[in-house]
C-alpha cells in the first residue's frame, strides 16, 4: 500500500529540474546535450 514515505519520495519537488542539472553538466564539461526526450509513461514494480 501506499505510504507517506513512499508519497513524499514521488512529490515533484523531491526531483531536481532537469533543465538547470543540464545546463550545470555542460558548463563544467561533463557532458553534452545531444538530445532532449519527453517521457511517455512510468513503470514501477
Amino acid at each position: 500500500g501506499a505510504s507517506w514515505r513512499g508519497l513524499a519520495e514521488e512529490a515533484p519537488r523531491a526531483y531536481k529540474d532537469i533543465d538547470a542539472v543540464v545546463r550545470a553538466s555542460e558548463g563544467a564539461g561533463l557532458c553534452r546535450r545531444v538530445a532532449r526526450l519527453v517521457p511517455l509513461g512510468v513503470v514501477k514494480g
